[in-house]
């Protein structure tokens, strides 16, 4: 049987007993009916992962006794950043998820001239929490144990004006330059619009940020697609897949 991996915010180290999140506790109680003595593995997102077992279960909550810590981190030598604009529906959910099993390593959501979403400071609080839910969620299904970096909604242009990766690419289906020219990167950013994509002003600001304008093939990918398929070239090409 598979050892479920639990994402816990707290400090760990061997010897420790720790009480998991209610959340946590219910999955593995209620979900998965786990008891005393079954093992599990935690992480906090400091690249180290703790195997650990149910040692008692208090008041509907499970304590964990750690008995070894393991740094395995996962992570890929291309640090990467992506940059999205904000979509309805689940669209941006199911980038974060996949690109967070992709290795990414810090997401942007941006408000763009075609952003069909609106968010005032309550709604953003609330889709960062749901958005940090899928990524360590994500993270313990591919065995991550470092989080990718969730950066609040942004404006476009503040995002441009910030973006210092080696290489910057904006992923524009009318460009007619492929993937693969440049020079292999320690860092690499990736911008994407929303469903319409970003606009020819937009494309022409990041341009003159240091974007170069990135064909994918000859077929219009949508929002989703795009820099999941990006993230997949170029994590082959530079990265740790393959």
């Amino acid at each position: 049987m598979r050892i479920p991996r639990i994402y816990t915010p707290q400090a760990l180290t061997s010897n420790a007993n720790v009480t998991l999140e209610q959340e946590s506790s219910h999955h593995l109680l209620k979900v998965l009916r786990m008891d005393v003595g079954r093992p599990l593995i935690l992480f906090n997102g400091d690249g180290n992962q703790y195997t650990a077992s149910i040692s008692r279960i208090d008041k509907k909550m499970v304590v964990a006794i750690i008995q070894k810590q393991e740094h395995r981190p996962n992570t890929s030598p291309l640090k990467t950043a992506l940059a999205i604009g904000l979509s309805k529906g689940d669209r941006f959910d199911l980038v974060l998820q996949k690109a967070t099993e992709l290795g990414i390593d810090t997401i942007v959501p941006l408000f763009t001239e075609r952003s069909a979403i609106k968010l005032n400071a309550e709604r953003i609080d609330k889709k960062m929490a749901s958005w940090q839910n899928i990524i360590i969620g994500a993270c313990e299904q591919c065995q991550r144990n470092v989080l990718p970096t969730l950066h609040p909604p942004q404006k476009l242009e503040d995002y441009l004006s910030s973006c210092d990766s080696d290489i910057k690419l904006v992923l524009h289906h009318r460009s007619k330059q492929a993937l693969g020219t440049q020079q292999k990167p320690h860092s690499l950013s990736l911008l994407v619009g929303p469903e319409g994509g970003l606009s020819d002003g937009e494309i022409k600001q990041a341009e003159h940020h240091g974007f170069e304008a990135l064909k994918l093939g000859e077929r219009v990918l949508r929002t989703e697609t795009a820099p999941l398929a990006a993230l997949s070239v170029v994590q082959f090409i530079w990265g740790d897949l393959g």
